[in-house]
């Protein structure tokens, strides 16, 4: 062969060879690598363990295009929690072993050895991954505690200001109360249970009373009420937050309650602040509940000198400037980072699929 043929030839399976290397860059940017910051990687697995935790126990799978948008949003989170750990290491802010132990023996307070296993089996980490989060998790928040919270002072004068631009507020037109339950199913198909829980469920109604009555004597012997709600309720909505079901105006629990019969309206509403009712059997779902009265709030004009207003305004205000500045202080930190996003790239490149 002619030896300009040959070299014509090699220069083309070159140019292939490089628009095939090219193209499946462009397919795959940063490989197992969905981000860097200030060249620390952030890996496809990591962002994948997230999203595989975040959308368990989901009762319809995500679309194509949820999936992906949602996968940004965690990596969105990730980015921004390592450039929290950069600036840590910077002001001398990681969090200790012994600040790790002391939250993890925290989080572990309202749980036996086999219920905590359970619980990171139904997230699917191991303890050292369950570290790991709680290392990331207070290094950031000493972080957002030194550089925002730590430079916020709401004054006198601005609880004052707000009180008086927002007097309507105070006005309490009837009776609020603030309720927690424990609550026990006597079925397993029972609705608006934690889904998480299957393992736990009772299956019938000896067993769902023998499980109340366990919870009662526990409360009788001075067992903390919420951490007993986090460990053996098993309300989905509530019992996360420790049974806490919020502060409702007493028409709309007299409207609830309209569905049981009288004696259990009457345990609650006889109920004084920190007392809680005995066992009673529920009907939706099917089964039984302790119920606490955390506070009750009187109807009637709130006024400024009451601890309560200035305590509820306090915080109205230091959460909302607390979120401003955590904004503003994210976008300059972005700013001076050196950020690329492998995925978004990615998912650029794809036209949206995220593949």
């Amino acid at each position: 062969m002619h030896s300009g043929n040959r070299l014509k030839i090699s220069l083309v399976a070159a140019a292939v060879a490089l628009a095939l290397t090219v193209g499946c860059t462009l397919k795959t940017p940063g490989g197992d690598v969905a981000a860097t910051v200030d060249g620390e990687k952030i890996y496809r697995a990591d962002l994948e363990g997230y999203f595989q935790r975040q959308t368990a126990g989901a009762t319809e799978p995500l679309s194509e295009e949820q999936a992906t948008g949602l996968r940004l949003s965690i990596l969105e989170t990730l980015i921004d929690n390592q450039i929290l750990i950069h600036q840590a290491g910077k002001l001398g802010l990681l969090a200790t072993d012994d600040e790790v132990d002391r939250e993890l023996k925290k989080t572990q307070a309202p749980y036996n050895d086999k219920d905590f296993e359970q619980m990171l089996k139904q997230r699917n980490l191991s303890m050292d991954d369950f570290k790991r989060e709680i290392r990331r998790s207070l290094t950031t928040q000493k972080v957002l505690n030194r550089e925002v919270t730590s430079k916020i002072n709401i004054s006198e004068q601005d609880i004052s200001a707000y009180y008086n631009q927002h007097r309507a507020e105070f006005n309490v037109i009837e009776p609020r109360y603030h309720l927690a339950r424990i609550l026990v199913a006597a079925s397993a198909n029972a609705q608006g249970l934690d889904a998480s829980l299957d393992a736990n469920k009772v299956h019938n109604e000896a067993e769902a009373r023998k499980k109340i009555d366990d919870v009662l004597g526990k409360l009788e012997a001075g067992a903390d009420f919420s951490s007993l709600a986090m460990t053996y309720s098993e309300d989905g909505a509530t019992a996360a937050n420790g049974g806490d079901m919020g502060i409702v105006p007493e028409s709309s629990l007299q409207a609830a309650l309209k569905r049981t019969d009288p004696a259990t309206r009457e345990n609650i509403l006889k109920l004084k602040p920190g007392q809680y009712t005995p066992v009673m059997r529920m009907n939706d779902p099917a089964g039984f509940q302790i119920v606490k009265l955390i506070s009750v709030e009187p109807a009637g004009l709130r006024e400024l000198s009451d601890q309560r207003v200035q305590q509820d305004i306090r915080k109205q205000l230091q959460d909302r400037r607390e979120q401003l500045l955590k904004t503003a202080y994210f976008e300059v930190m972005r700013s001076q980072a050196k950020i690329r996003n492998y995925y978004a790239e990615q998912v650029l490149a794809s036209n949206g699929s995220g593949h």
